[in-house]
């Protein structure tokens, strides 16, 4: 391998290093670095931390496929969003197991989770705590809330009115909570998971722009294949599959992973690319709101989460495609002309994937 490129990382940082001989051209190829044309024996720094991802993660992905059947996709994304220290909304019709998505993920993982049904009478303080007068202390003591918790599952969170909902909105960008003038910090890792149902349903409230956009991503489950309605009836109309659903991994090896997912290398073309795809939706004349600079920050974390599942230290164009419409959707207001056409957020976003111009690849 040559030195370090000023400016840029070493070559070891773009991918698993190949055999030698093998042409890593491929690999250069989005990283922007000037490395030889034939690898050497050179053992890849770092490897063993990505080797602990790929097992952790395959883990993960096992115990929570024994609980959800036939979505294979819906699982990845949720899997993605927790590596990227970011939060999930699950949005669907009643029955097609959002909630069973959302404790599945919570319980593979040995940490603190806390449930709440959202209704009309929740208050805020129920979320973040409340400070009360202890009698023997003769002062205030705070109680802490649902929120003060490693995964919140937060059920059905468009039937609490707004003011509730807005209780959430420190502690999913600041991951802290202030009462009474006090700031109490969250433990790490926190991730918020939050189904709702369509906003026709009756008795619902529609999530604030500010709270949507705290979302990393949005899923939608969907009803399942035939077979996999079939694989559900065998395996979860005698007994609860949650009840036999194990840890797999717990808080403090996640953490070690989300560092592990911040090392990915971005790009200069491919952050360019995700500021282009992202600016096309505030230009675009189906979109009356495009997406938020902080949506540009989210795909960028999530397209390294995604890298990085898939065994590569750099992120490729194909991650910011995939991960477009569930990172951006769910942020942008279609036009009125586009709903009377028939165009929902998703697929305008899917449209503006195909017409935004892929990144140049760079040449040495």
């Amino acid at each position: 391998m040559n030195t370090e490129t000023p400016g840029n990382e070493t070559p070891a940082a773009l991918g698993p290093t190949p055999t030698a001989g093998e042409n890593v051209s491929a690999v250069n190829e989005w990283g922007g670095h000037r490395v030889s044309t034939t690898a050497t024996s050179s053992p890849l720094a770092g490897a063993g931390d990505f080797d602990e991802l790929s097992e952790v993660a395959g883990r993960v992905r096992r115990a929570m496929e024994q609980v959800i059947e036939g979505k294979p996709d819906v699982v990845e994304v949720a899997i993605t969003v927790l590596l990227a220290e970011g939060h999930l909304l699950i949005e669907d019709v009643p029955g097609v197991g959002k909630t069973m998505l959302a404790k599945a993920l919570a319980k593979s993982i040995d940490c603190t989770v806390r449930r709440i049904q959202f209704t009309p009478d929740l208050l805020p303080s129920d979320i973040t705590g409340v400070s009360v007068f202890n009698q023997e202390i003769r002062d205030f003591e705070f109680k802490p809330g649902a929120v003060f918790a490693n995964i919140v599952v937060g059920d059905e969170i468009n039937r609490a009115s707004p003011k509730t909902q807005a209780a959430l909105l420190e502690s999913m960008e600041e991951r802290q909570v202030t009462v009474d003038t006090t700031t109490y910090h969250l433990d790490a890792p926190f991730m918020v998971i939050a189904t709702q149902n369509p906003i026709e349903m009756e008795g619902t409230y529609p999530l604030p722009e500010a709270q949507r956009d705290r979302f990393m991503a949005r899923v939608s489950m969907g009803y399942p294949e035939p077979a996999a309605e079939l694989r559900m009836l065998d395996g979860h109309a005698a007994d609860d599959p949650l009840l036999s659903l194990q840890p797999v991994t717990d808080g403090q090896q996640i953490l070690r992973l989300v560092k592990t997912v911040q090392s990915v290398h971005v790009s200069e073309s491919v952050k360019e690319y995700a500021v282009a795809l992202v600016g096309a939706t505030r230009r675009s004349q189906e979109l009356r709101l495009g997406a938020s600079p902080r949506s540009t920050l989210h795909l960028i974390r999530a397209a390294r989460a995604a890298a990085a599942l898939d065994a590569r230290e750099f992120v490729l164009p194909d991650d910011i495609q995939e991960l477009a419409v569930p990172v951006l959707a769910h942020r942008v207001l279609p036009a009125a002309e586009a709903h009377l056409g028939g165009r929902g957020s998703a697929d305008i976003i899917s449209g503006l994937v195909s017409s935004v111009a892929l990144p140049r690849t760079r040449r040495d």
